[in-house]
């Protein structure tokens, strides 16, 4: 049966109907999994040209903005006039918080990939998702230290998201889709297909299945494909050179994640103190960039890597060797950066910036190892690459993620190990101490209980006003018990509800007080629970945590709380037999059963 799921967002209408000529098609894509997985391959194309548009579009404003040679990264350019430095910043900053305002004043915001899955059941606006592509190549192209990984996703997904409902994709493979799109975007951004498969297992889709590797590691790999070969400047790039990890490497490898663990956290709560006192200032939303810019462009005056995503300075700084106290101010320089252009309003994410703050952190950490008592010899460029990989795993999250984006980086496996004790041990530590990544610490700070990126939308959807019994046993609360025992026998009903003489909920009866030894006079004396209700639009999990709460197997339905007008009845039971039903066909359609 065709879904009448509808895009999030303002522009939010039905799709419509895909013509005659069309059902086969459809028929194919929704029964077929060949068909799927050539859907997700076109999908993975389009993803691939989202980032080489964007790219494309955010180097053009780098060379037309701070007149840096032709393919040449702002993040390593020296020599960048300082009139240029400050005010590319900052005239940007204004342009593009003019612009966002006057766009969003009456749009909501838009929903992005993580959020679609979570909540929206992949559904996402194709519109909402352009502009916010546009907005962070326009934010990275004026120099803000974000990255572009938000934007490369949320165009790849939208797009996505928009065929699947033209295909009125069932829910499960609407969000496959989604993910599908994501994971592509990244795959290409980095050449790196397995890292975009587990960014769209662990961070878009929440949980790995078999039915689910195919369709997303074809949509990776047309995307890589489409990039390498409409991009070939992209296989010149030299991996870095990695010396061996030896045992003793291990323990302080460890200890490396941990670091990298805590300084993901203060980043994370940095650029949420420095949002909270934009909020704060009173200085209006459209002139917030500005400040974020000019904030960005003094650092930039330290050293051109705080500019942009820092692509280019990742790879420089994998390689070229830095002094101590070079590198942590460098290392603070653009963690304050990418906090202030995300506080300030800039639209980006933290990906790409937290890569370089990890390399940055991992060549801090290594030199600090030579100032240790029994003198241990680190490799700069080894720690550099494991600290990447794990400050990107406690900022972003994902640890089979950055493992294998700095496996694929390398081509070296023997990495392994090391990697992946690191990304362990920063993702414990972020999770114990903080316990989100930054984008789901966004919701929480929004009011959302978005841990990942699992499908928790169907639970807001199956609602008390779908559960609830509309035939209602009921007596008066003033009726006498005598008559309420003439109306209901004993065993004709398990639940009874009393109204006012208006029809509103005055409380619930149970049946066997009707029947005690010395019962009163009136039924109002027996009432119990009247003030606990339900809601049409109350969640199945807060229905069920009234149960508890009320130690009741019945609960009213009531219109609303001020008239509290009676519509229906919920029993534990019933609640607690659906959810089990759905719960049951979630899982068949994520297996593929």
């Amino acid at each position: 049966m065709a879904s009448s799921d509808t895009p999030a967002g303002p522009d939010a209408g039905a799709p419509e109907p895909p013509p005659d000529g069309a059902h086969g098609l459809r028929a194919l894509v929704r029964a077929s999994e060949v068909g799927f997985v050539l859907l997700a391959s076109l999908i993975g194309v389009f993803a691939g040209l989202c980032v080489l548009a964007m790219g494309w579009m955010t180097q053009t404003l780098h060379e037309l903005i701070f007149r840096i040679p032709a393919g040449q990264h702002l993040s390593v350019t020296p020599d960048i006039a300082p009139t240029l430095t400050l005010l590319g910043p900052i005239l940007g900053g204004l342009a593009f918080g003019i612009a966002s305002w006057l766009i969003f004043r009456k749009r909501s915001q838009p929903v992005d990939p993580i959020e679609a899955n979570a909540l929206h059941g992949g559904r996402m606006s194709l519109t909402d998702s352009l502009i916010v592509a546009v907005q962070t190549a326009v934010s990275s192209g004026v120099g803000a230290s974000v990255g572009l990984e938000a934007g490369y996703t949320q165009a790849a997904s939208g797009f996505a998201s928009r065929i699947g409902m033209l295909f009125h994709l069932r829910r499960a493979d609407l969000r496959l889709l989604v993910g599908c799109a994501a994971g592509g975007a990244i795959g290409a951004a980095f050449d790196a297909p397995l890292t975009g498969a587990f960014y769209a297992f662990e961070l878009i889709l929440g949980s790995y299945s078999i039915a689910a590797f195919v369709p997303v590691m074809a949509a990776t790999f047309t995307a890589t494909v489409t990039r390498r070969m409409l991009d070939p400047s992209l296989m010149a790039a030299t991996p870095p050179v990695v010396a061996g990890v030896g045992a003793a490497d291990l323990p302080s490898l460890i200890l490396l994640g941990i670091f990298c663990g805590l300084a993901g956290i203060a980043v994370m709560r940095g650029a949420t103190l420095i949002e909270a006192g934009f909020r704060r200032s009173g200085v209006p939303v459209f002139l917030r960039p500005a400040i974020g810019g000019l904030g960005v462009g003094a650092l930039a005056l330290f050293s051109p890597a705080v500019f942009s995503a820092g692509h280019g300075a990742v790879h420089m700084y994998l390689a070229v060797e830095q002094s101590l106290p070079q590198i942590a101010l460098l290392l603070l320089a653009k963690a304050l950066a990418s906090s202030v252009s995300i506080g300030s309003g800039f639209r980006g994410g933290l990906f790409f910036a937290s890569l370089l703050l990890g390399v940055l952190a991992g060549r801090l950490f290594a030199c600090g190892l030579a100032f240790l008592p029994w003198g241990h010899t680190a490799d700069p460029t080894l720690y550099a690459l494991v600290g990447m990989s794990a400050l990107a795993v406690s900022i972003v999250g994902g640890p089979m993620t950055m493992t294998l984006l700095a496996l694929e980086m390398t081509s070296d496996l023997k990495l392994t190990l090391a990697v992946l004790g690191a990304a362990g041990a920063a993702s414990l530590v972020t999770r114990r101490l903080f316990g989100f990544s930054f984008a789901t610490w966004r919701f929480h700070l929004r009011g959302e209980n978005i841990r990942s990126a699992h499908d928790i939308g169907w639970l807001r959807e199956l609602t008390v006003g779908s559960l609830m019994r509309l035939e209602v046993p009921q007596v008066e609360a003033d009726l006498e018990v005598a008559e309420a025992r003439r109306k209901y026998p004993p065993g004709s009903t398990n639940y009874l509800v009393a109204v006012e003489a208006d029809g509103s909920y005055a409380g619930m009866v149970p049946p066997a007080l009707l029947y005690q030894d010395e019962p009163p006079a009136t039924v109002r004396a027996l009432l119990r629970d009247a003030e606990r209700m339900l809601l049409p639009g109350t969640t199945i999990r807060d229905a069920l945590a009234l149960f508890d709460e009320a130690e009741s197997e019945t609960v009213a339905v009531v219109a609303d709380r001020e008239s509290r007008r009676l519509i229906g009845i919920l029993s534990e039971a019933h609640a607690i037999r659906r959810y089990g039903e759905e719960v049951s066909r979630r899982n068949r359609e994520l297996t593929g059963e």
